[in-house]
């Protein structure tokens, strides 16, 4: 059992929103538990509340670690894994406009488009236990 609490209603429907205004459309979500460890210095592990979305090629990951606690990353394969360069967010709306954006950079230097220096700060996220 979870010591997270899961996703309220509202934390939901910010995230679809945010997914309706990116994609102008709407974007299916699930709703997921991951195996993540919240201590760097502890393999002991946490099950963690996590909204997952799929667009673009892209997977989408957010988790839930506290109470008002989200980490997120994007990835292509289970091998090329990316976060947003920030550990952890406080607020939600931060959280997932983070990884959007990142992955919007990602996606466009894929594709040769220069995107400026943000590409430069992307970092390949660790994998979730």
């Amino acid at each position: 059992m979870s010591l997270v609490s899961d996703f309220t209603d509202s934390e939901l429907h910010n995230i679809r929103e945010m997914l309706t205004q990116r994609y102008k459309k709407d974007v299916e979500i699930e709703l997921a538990d991951c195996e993540l460890a919240l201590d760097k210095k502890s393999e002991q592990v946490t099950h963690c509340p996590t909204v997952f979305w799929h667009e673009r090629g892209a997977n989408f990951v957010v988790f839930k670690v506290g109470l008002f606690q989200y980490r997120t990353q994007f990835f292509y394969t289970p091998h090329d894994q990316y976060g947003t360069g920030i550990d952890q967010y406080n607020d939600l709306d931060e959280c997932v406009a983070a990884v959007l954006q990142t992955q919007a950079d990602h996606e466009r230097e894929r594709q040769g488009v220069g995107s400026g220096s943000a590409g430069e700060s992307l970092k390949p996220a660790e994998i979730a236990k």
